[in-house]
Order: structure tokens, then C-alpha cells, then sequence
């Protein structure tokens, strides 16, 4: 009996990869590239991050666990999944930072120390979580949380606002609306007047930061675009309700724009209305041609309140030596065809080894893309 239930489980496993294959075989790459599920199976995966080790740790928008995904053979395909961290509500949000795992729930921080150690003990019990940090706001309307350690040591924090367009949450509580920092138990703001950010990097040169930002819902089909912005000073402020993109004048409170005493500042590139940017990656690897390094992959995640369905994407944006935008194109298409989308990407990371790994959320599946000349 326990021979077939072998049997039956690795014949389930093979249908899942084999649907995959054929789904992912309508994903559409420059020439070179290669895209195959790296794990599926996986409840809404959201951000991803990497030990010193090579375990892949994941985080999940619906689930209520934590996992760590490793591949035996250095194949395509993810062979273990180890269980870190459960009872959980939305731990979207995943970092690793001087071999600590950190894991974001919407108001809530956990660290797991030395997680390496752990993963390699191959223990039979779950590690110890301790609160890192228990007081965000804990609304969900745009509370998913994307976190990461910038280049000073610091953990940066998203805060969304709870609603579609809105000032009174932000002029109460500062948090919303804004990226902190955080410092000696103090966010400090680094980025105002934005809505919602899912995804932020940092410039592997320049060291500045930048990040994806959702715009605003209900203007119509062509606006207003969602954002790419970068952070050249700390405490900017860019536009959140007032203004939107380039040049969208809110119409509910763009009138109180002679009453802001602060400088506006634009993004540096439109990435199209409602196509909902996540997650971002710079490419520091050495694996891609050249034309990708010191340059930016962004997951659209897709739109929802579109008549016609945009986004369901990763772009690549380039940039100059200084970091400024220069273009933007297509990288992956293929999971939006006839106004039916079965994939949204969210999240890419760059491994250790050079590739790229991508979350869907829609798919529960992670990809990985490779390039060989």
C-alpha cells in the first residue's frame, strides 16, 4: 500500500509539472532565455529571497505558512519543501540579512535567527519565531507587505493606503502612504505621497532606491499610469493624492496642490494605467547579456477594473550608467491572451547563480529563468 501511495503521489507530481509545461510553453523571451517551473503547488507565493545556502524562501499572499524550497540536483525543478513557519495571516513579505530570516505578516515582523542552521539540522520541529516588530497598521486594503534590507543595514516598509483615493488615513497616521525605514525601533520615512509600493530595489552602483507604485483606480481605461520612481533624496515627496503619474491632477484633491508646501516629484517612468507593478529586480548577475546588468525587471501584475485587460507582464526597464531611464520592453508575455490571463506574475529575484526567479500568484507556481547563448 505504501508503494502505491508512492507511486500515486509521483504520478501527481508529474501531471502538475507536465500542466505547468504546457502552460508556461505559451510564455513568450528575447532568444537565449529560458523559462520552466522552479516549484508549484505553492498557495499564492508572493515575495521570494535566498540563504547563503541556496535555500528559496517564499512568502504567500492567502496562505498561512512560510517554506523554504531547495533543489538537489541544481535542475529546473525544486525538490524539497521545508515548513518554517505557520499560523500565519497574509506573510507575504520575506528577507534574509546576515544569515536571519525576516517575515512580514500586514502588521507584524518575524525573525528566525541563523536560519541556515536550522534548515540544514534537518529538525523535526518548527525554529523559533520571535516579534521583530509588531506595530504597523494592521488594515488590509493595500497592507500586503514587501520588505528588504537596504545597502546602510536598514529593513524597509511599505505602508499602503487603505483605500482607493483618500488623505484623511495619512494626515491621522503618517505611516500610511509612505516607505520607512526602520532604525532603533523608529520608522523613519523615506518616501511620502505614495500609495501603494510592492516592490522597491536598490541601484547596484549608485546604491540609491527605487520603487514600483500602484496608481489610482476609477479615472478611466488610459488613467492615470502606474510608476517607477527612484529616490535621489530621503523624505520626497511624490504626489500621493494630489497628483498622480506625470501629470494627472486628481480631481477630488487636486485643488489643495497651492496648499502643499512640498516639491513634487515625478516618476522617472510610466509603466502604463492600471497594469499594477509588484515586485522589482535589479540584475547584478553576471549569467545575462550585458544589456540587462545594472538594469530593472518588473512584474505587472495586471490589471482588475479595465475594460481591456493590461499588464500580466515582466518589463525590462533600462537605465544608464547614472540610473536614469532610458527604455522600457517587454521581457516575458504570454500569460494574458484573448482577455483571459492564467499567470500574474509578482515577484522577481535575481539567485546567487545568475538566474531569475518569478512568483505567480494566480498559477501557485514559481519560474525560473535562465539564458544560455
Amino acid at each position: 500500500m505504501k508503494n502505491n501511495s508512492l507511486i500515486l503521489n509521483g504520478m501527481i507530481m508529474f501531471v502538475s509539472f507536465a500542466l505547468n509545461s504546457t502552460n508556461i510553453d505559451n510564455l513568450i523571451l528575447p532568444e537565449g532565455f529560458k523559462i520552466s517551473v522552479f516549484a508549484d503547488n505553492i498557495n499564492t507565493p508572493r515575495q521570494i529571497s535566498e540563504t547563503e545556502s541556496g535555500y528559496v524562501i517564499v512568502g504567500s499572499k492567502k496562505g498561512d505558512k512560510i517554506y523554504a524550497l531547495f533543489d538537489n540536483d541544481q535542475d529546473d525543478f525544486a525538490e524539497k519543501k521545508i515548513l518554517i513557519a505557520e499560523g500565519l495571516k497574509n506573510p507575504t513579505g520575506v528577507s534574509i540579512y546576515n544569515g536571519d530570516l525576516y517575515f512580514a505578516e500586514i502588521d507584524t515582523i518575524w525573525i528566525v535567527k541563523e536560519i541556515d542552521e536550522w534548515l540544514n539540522s534537518n529538525s523535526k520541529s518548527l525554529p523559533n519565531k520571535t516579534v521583530y516588530m509588531n506595530d504597523l497598521p494592521s488594515e488590509t486594503w493595500h497592507g500586503f507587505k514587501y520588505i528588504d534590507f537596504g545597502p546602510d543595514g536598514n529593513l524597509y516598509i511599505p505602508v499602503g493606503v487603505p483605500c482607493n483615493i483618500c488623505i484623511e488615513p495619512q494626515t491621522k497616521d503618517k505611516r500610511f502612504a509612505a516607505i520607512h525605514k526602520y532604525i532603533d525601533g523608529e520608522l523613519i520615512m523615506v518616501a511620502d505621497g505614495v500609495r501603494n509600493s510592492v516592490g522597491f530595489d536598490w541601484h547596484p552602483l549608485t546604491k540609491k532606491m527605487y520603487f514600483s507604485d500602484n496608481g489610482r483606480d476609477w479615472l478611466g481605461d488610459e488613467s492615470p499610469s502606474c510608476e517607477l520612481n527612484v529616490i535621489d533624496e530621503e523624505g520626497s515627496f511624490y504626489g500621493y493624492p494630489y497628483k498622480h503619474a506625470k501629470d494627472v491632477i486628481d480631481p477630488e484633491f487636486g485643488h489643495l496642490i497651492p496648499t502643499v508646501d512640498k516639491k513634487f516629484v515625478d516618476p522617472i517612468a510610466e509603466l502604463g494605467p492600471h497594469v499594477a507593478p509588484l515586485g522589482l529586480a535589479f540584475y547584478d548577475g553576471s549569467v545575462f547579456p550585458d544589456k540587462y546588468k545594472n538594469s530593472i525587471f518588473v512584474a505587472l501584475h495586471g490589471s482588475w477594473n479595465r475594460t481591456k485587460k493590461s499588464g500580466y507582464t515582466i518589463v525590462f526597464v533600462k537605465l544608464d550608467n547614472n540610473g536614469n531611464y532610458l527604455y522600457q520592453e517587454d521581457f516575458i508575455t504570454g500569460w494574458l491572451s484573448n482577455e483571459s490571463a492564467w499567470g500574474r506574475p509578482v515577484s522577481p529575484f535575481i539567485m546567487k547563480d545568475g538566474s531569475m526567479l518569478i512568483s505567480d500568484d494566480k498559477y501557485n507556481v514559481i519560474y525560473r529563468v535562465s539564458y544560455k547563448s
